[in-house]
């Protein structure tokens, strides 16, 4: 009986300690299942890092020529629109540069008005005078056709008188002959001794003739060689045309040049006031009233907090289902009861590591590995509201929807196919 009251107790125990196991089995199980469940639909389709921060493409703001600084008409934290003037430079010496270039441009314009106005007598002057010579070569030419012709005519009047001279000499020696025999007369002999003198006379007359048409020939043509002379003198003159022409296109690249010199002399009295390149908030002003500053110096720097954007700095492992397009959720430290909405851009094309000032020597003995971390460009669906407005190096929390994996893991190309030609084969 005493045995049959101590294993009732044991039984129990052992019932209770089952009971116990099972209840353990199926809480476990449950939380199993409950962890499983929380995985499948929250977790396991979501990439997640605290290792991002805000950032923005800030404009330093830096002047383009030198000068002395005498106005700073904003500070740090102030909000500045595009164009907005940001500081001014002491404009007199590059006013008085530009007072230069004008007047060099005037000056140069009046050269060019005088040329441009001597071009028409130079050439209207020059062509009379290559007219006239022209003409009078035309006429001493004529002239010297005529005293030729003259000479031809001359020589056959001349031909025609000889042969008559020829047969009065010779009918004189016949009747001369005639008369001394008694068979002609006296009369007849005269008459035959006076057509010989006639045609003599006339021959000589004709000769005279033929040396004065010569004369006149000769005279002529000296005359058509000075002509010549004088016509090739003029027309050498004619080069003063295209010189005075050359002079004009001289003065007129001139005044290019001097036109180009006030365009720029314009342009760097403007650069004397330092604008904003965009919207945005002033920070790191580095720049005091009577600063001399130089080209390339930082003076400050405008930040785009309208624009500013995210760089998630994911592990490698992370990042199998990431493609561009995705959304994404940002959490601020500084406003943990608001939430960001955004979807990824861009996944850098190296990890931090490889553009790193000092890159990691991985061919070395002791290499030992490390799980690198890649930027993921994430941009705001919208812009920070103004309540939550974001600073840039805050730190965020960024959890990546990868269910969707249809994107690409790269941006598609944005050259063309002409662009993207080498040199060589363009």
């Amino acid at each position: 009986m005493a045995n049959e009251q101590q294993a009732e107790p044991k039984n129990a125990a052992t019932e209770a300690r089952t009971q116990r196991i099972k209840m353990g089995a199926f809480v476990l199980l449950a939380i199993v299942i409950a962890v499983f469940i929380y995985w499948w639909f929250f977790i396991r389709n979501y990439a997640s890092t605290d290792d991002a921060y805000a950032t923005a493409d800030t404009a330093m703001i830096s002047a383009r020529v030198p000068g002395t600084v005498i106005k700073v008409l904003v500070d740090n934290n102030y909000a500045v629109r595009t164009g907005q003037p940001l500081v001014e430079l002491d404009p007199a010496v590059y006013q008085a540069s530009l007072e230069k270039a004008k007047a060099a441009l005037e000056e140069a314009r009046a050269e060019l008005k005088a040329a441009q106005i001597m071009v028409p007598p130079v050439n209207i002057a020059t062509s009379s005078n290559v007219t006239a010579a022209q003409a009078a070569l035309g006429a001493s030419m004529d002239a010297v056709n005529q005293a030729r012709q003259g000479i031809d005519e001359l020589k056959q009047s001349r031909a025609a008188a000889e042969a008559q001279l020829s047969l009065a000499a010779h009918d004189r020696a016949r009747f001369t002959a005639l008369s001394a025999s008694g068979a002609g007369t006296q009369r007849r002999q005269e008459e035959a001794q006076t057509a010989y003198e006639a045609a003599k006379a006339r021959v000589s007359g004709l000769n005279a003739q033929i040396e004065a048409q010569r004369a006149a020939l000769s005279a002529a043509s000296q005359q058509v060689a000075r002509v010549k002379a004088q016509l090739q003198g003029v027309k050498s003159k004619r080069s003063d045309v295209a010189v005075q022409i050359h002079k004009v296109a001289a003065i007129s690249a001139k005044c290019d040049r001097y036109r180009a010199q006030l365009r720029l002399a314009r342009l760097e009295l403007s650069y004397c006031t330092v604008k904003a390149p965009l919207d945005g908030y002033v920070a790191e002003k580095n720049v005091q009233l009577g600063d001399r500053i130089q080209p390339g110096q930082a003076l400050m720097a405008v930040v785009p907090l309208a624009q500013i954007y995210v760089e998630a700095n994911y592990k490698e492992t992370q990042l199998t289902n990431v493609r561009v397009g995705q959304p994404a959720t940002l959490d601020a430290d500084i406003y943990p009861d608001h939430t960001y909405k955004g979807k990824v851009v861009g996944i850098m094309a190296g990890t931090g590591a490889a553009f790193s000032l000092i890159p990691p020597e991985n061919a070395t003995g002791n290499w030992i590995k490390v799980v690198q971390r890649i930027p993921v460009k994430i941009e705001l669906d919208t812009p920070p509201p103004p309540q939550y407005p974001l600073r840039v190096g805050a730190s965020l929390e960024v959890s990546i929807n990868t269910k969707d994996r249809k994107g690409p893991l790269l941006l598609a190309p944005t050259w063309t196919a002409a662009s993207s030609k080498s040199p060589e084969k363009r």
